[in-house]
């Protein structure tokens, strides 16, 4: 061989990244700035591209090439560098790409479509798009399972693996009937015990919100010259090094719900920047899995954003920009913002109620993924575990029902638990945080988060996937996922209003 085998593969997974970078920003101009109208032929050369990237990853010289680098590699970061890149490659080959073409094409079909059936109400129509991307879905985590049946005891764990690798469904239910057990009692004491609001309810141009948007983007770190904001129907982060897109979306009665979902996703972006350099366009170089990248988001927006002393520093900047928001303190914003209240709505849910939303989509999910519920009967049982979990009912009201998200649409099963283990990670960050800089909160009322991002560099975006998620927060925290953190710190913001 005129190159060695590792160094074969690295070209190759370059190769691979230059395919995912093009499908990137094709679909965030498909979901941001497209004509209507151009869908179907964008869809085409996506799937397109989706087929030649699936193609090149699963040639059998790829395998042949990661047998031989196995003998050859013996430096420890480039072993783990080759794991990366055999874990990649197990998790498509086992995947024809007729199916990933099947896939892409029907995903885009039920995306696009969902855009319209959402706002119209229209379960029926949606159905008759999705029931395929069920089926497919089904067909991928069956040969996924098929693999290595000893790990995935699940068809629906198979899925769990690209999102929340390490994490079976069996930790996730448990983990999950813990908080269906505490959160209830928990949030009835809330509510009990808070104070009533004012409705922050106003005339708030859109522009001017974009304005400020980009403003809380600067003081938490986002760098415009490598990325920009735009809206879209849901908020959503995506791009590449270099160029990280965040979208967030406006209502112009209401500042608060775009601020919180822009913290958000800008947590996220900021993960994607400052992934190593050295591993760009490598397997070991993307983030580690969605259960760390929701800490990242929501580490930003609930930990940071929405705490007390950050609220008293950004309001001079909402009073600047929205004139009509000056009549409300701080004090009063902060209050207001997290307010606790069961809601229809999960991207608009507080962070005490969140966590049920989520539960209910991993029980729905698992069993649509494990064959033991059908598409159809989705709506009926949404409606009876939000009667059971929030005390509301969605009959008929399929647009702040099951239609409310957009994972389902291209087959997403198995991201919905990354949230509330992220929401749990982000809280025993920050509490790691916390107790190595006890003057936080100083800072935090002075705008300053450098610390935060500095800490975060260090302990989880310089890590990359050169370690499982569990050692990450091990070393970042001393001790694996705990969620007594996360209800510690619910009681000590929403009991004792300490921050």
């Amino acid at each position: 061989m005129s190159k060695d085998a590792y160094a074969k593969l690295v070209e190759k997974f370059q190769r691979l990244s230059r395919l995912e970078h093009a499908m990137t920003f094709l679909q965030w101009d498909q979901l941001v700035m497209m004509p209507a109208a151009g869908n179907d032929t964008r869809s085409k050369s996506i799937a397109e591209l989706a087929s030649m990237h699936h193609e090149m990853l699963t040639e059998p010289e790829m395998g042949e090439l990661i047998d031989t680098a196995q003998g050859q590699v013996t430096e420890p970061s480039l072993q783990r560098s080759l794991l990366e890149m055999e874990r990649t490659w197990r998790q498509a080959v086992c995947l024809p790409s007729t199916l990933v073409k099947a896939q892409s094409l029907a995903g885009s079909k039920c995306e696009h479509g969902w855009r319209t059936q959402r706002k119209e109400n229209d379960w029926k129509g949606f159905l008759s798009n999705f029931r395929e991307v069920v089926n497919l879905s089904r067909e991928e985590a069956q040969a996924r399972q098929a693999v290595k049946p000893e790990r995935f005891p699940t068809p629906y764990d198979a899925l769990l693996d690209l999102y929340c690798t390490g994490d079976s469904s069996e930790f996730i239910k448990k983990t999950f009937d813990q908080l269906k057990t505490t959160l209830p009692g928990l949030i009835e004491e809330v509510i009990s015990q808070q104070n009533e609001t004012v409705s922050l309810r106003g005339s708030y141009p859109i522009d001017a919100q974009k304005q400020l948007n980009e403003k809380l983007m600067k003081v938490l770190g986002f760098n415009f010259e490598a990325g920009r904001l735009d809206v879209s129907m849901h908020p959503f982060s995506t791009g590449d090094t270099g160029d990280q897109r965040i979208t967030t979306r406006f209502r112009d009665t209401d500042f608060a719900d775009a601020l919180q979902g822009t913290a958000h996703e800008t947590g996220h972006a900021s993960y994607e920047a400052g992934l190593p350099e050295e591993w760009a366009d490598l397997p070991v170089g993307n983030a580690r899995n969605m259960c760390l990248h929701e800490s990242q988001s929501l580490l930003f927006e609930k930990q940071i954003f929405l705490s007390s002393p950050f609220t008293q520093f950004f309001a001079q900047s909402v009073h600047s920009y929205l004139p009509d928001a000056k009549r409300f303190s701080a004090e009063e914003i902060w209050h207001a913002s997290k307010r606790v209240q069961p809601s229809l709505i999960r991207v608009e849910a507080d962070e005490v109620t969140y966590p049920l939303h989520v539960i209910l989509r991993f029980e729905i999910e698992s069993s649509l993924m494990n064959s033991t519920l059908e598409p159809d009967d989705i709506p009926e049982l949404w409606d009876e575990k939000m009667k059971k979990y929030m005390g509301l009912s969605t009959k008929d009201n399929y647009a702040d029902g099951c239609l409310q998200d957009i994972h389902w649409t291209d087959g997403s099963f198995g991201y919905f638990p990354s949230y509330t283990l992220g929401a749990l990670n982000s809280a025993q960050l920050f509490a790691a945080i916390k107790k190595e800089h006890p003057e936080w909160q100083e800072k935090l009322a002075q705008g300053d988060i450098g610390f935060i991002r500095n800490w975060l560099q260090k302990a989880i975006w310089s890590k990359a996937s050169t370690l499982d998620s569990q050692d990450i927060i091990i070393q970042a925290t001393g001790e694996g996922t705990n969620p007594g953190y996360f209800l510690e710190h619910i009681q000590a913001r929403y009991l004792r209003n300490q921050y």
